[in-house]
């Protein structure tokens, strides 16, 4: 095993599983009992927490990620869409064995998916594997689910980060499934929680409050800023000084895979420029409609097309 210990700090650091997904285009996805066909099939490098940081580095931020990749052709294919991403490589871990983790997205004509994961060494990482100098000065620290054991070196990295350090936390329903007890540590040092509408409900096991009333859950927890994603429907979000709905942005829909991550990205780049909970929310959307007229991050916009987008709406 191999670790880069280069002498950087990234402004934002990810900590999620690296994956491949291995996207095939569907006429529509099968149920139980049923059958479909495959039209197209197309490898991309993926994972929550590379979709949000590859994003963040495209708009032109500092970033690196944790996590842990095979010497195999998959892991070559995410090293090297992060160096092209100019994402910093200091906190990769090579595995000598192993595969490398896979998601299998099945995608049908509306850009709906389902997903399956083949972790592989993503679920191998240990906290002595981190060099905790690499990630000092990082202003936002970006927790994203894994599926098994990482999780633990998680919860172990909170102790080595710095005070000044944001945790941006989005759970994902592998995490919410965990329940709200397991994700408590977590949630304690959280300052940004990144959550749709259903793992919400799910994780506070309440179908009936409205978002704000179980929003304000999480504020009472310290929790500084809630980010509820709807999906086509747009995002609610809420500090402890305001609240808003923002509503998505209509486009040509071809893949759906990753857009809240790439909410994520607009949404952390502008927390990081000082912006207010609106613009927040508006950029955030913004990013996800450019991203889901393409596969992967074919279509995820550039800081010139950010500029331009804010020069045009006077933002």
């Amino acid at each position: 095993m191999e670790i880069l210990d280069d002498d950087i700090n990234a402004e934002v650091v990810g900590f999620g599983a690296l994956n491949v997904d291995k996207l095939y285009s569907v006429a529509n996805i099968a149920g139980k009992d049923e059958e479909s066909f495959i039209k197209s099939e197309t490898d991309t490098p993926g994972g929550s927490a590379a979709n949000t940081i590859v994003g963040l580095s495209r708009l032109g931020c500092s970033t690196s990620i944790i996590g842990k990749i095979a010497e195999d052709n998959d892991g070559d294919l995410i090293e090297y869409n992060l160096a092209i991403n100019g994402v910093y490589s200091n906190n990769l871990i090579y595995s000598e064995t192993g595969s490398t983790g896979k998601c299998l997205g099945f995608v049908d004509d509306e850009g709906e998916r389902c997903l399956y994961i083949n972790p592989g060494v993503n679920d191998e990482i240990q906290l002595g594997e981190i060099n905790p100098l690499n990630i000092m000065r990082c202003k936002i620290m970006h927790y994203t689910s894994f599926v098994g054991d990482s999780f633990k070196t998680q919860i172990e990295l909170l102790d080595l980060l710095n005070e000044n350090t944001v945790l941006s936390f989005d759970p994902g329903m592998l995490y919410v499934q965990k329940g709200f007890d397991e994700l408590k540590p977590i949630l304690d040092r959280t300052g940004i929680l990144l959550i749709n509408e259903s793992e919400l409900r799910l994780l506070c096991n309440n179908y009936k409050s409205s978002l704000k009333e179980l929003a304000i859950g999480f504020l009472d927890l310290g929790i500084e800023t809630v980010v509820v994603k709807q999906g086509a429907k747009g995002v609610f979000a809420i500090n402890n000084s305001t609240d808003c709905f923002v509503e998505s942005y209509e486009c040509d829909v071809v893949d759906t895979t990753g857009a809240g991550d790439s909410f994520n990205s607009g949404f952390l780049y502008s927390f990081l420029k000082g912006y207010d909970l609106e613009k927040s929310c508006r950029i955030g959307n913004w990013v996800a409609s450019k991203s889901i007229e393409g596969f992967g991050m074919d279509k995820f916009p550039s800081a010139k097309d950010l500029e331009d987008f804010l020069s045009e709406f006077n933002y």
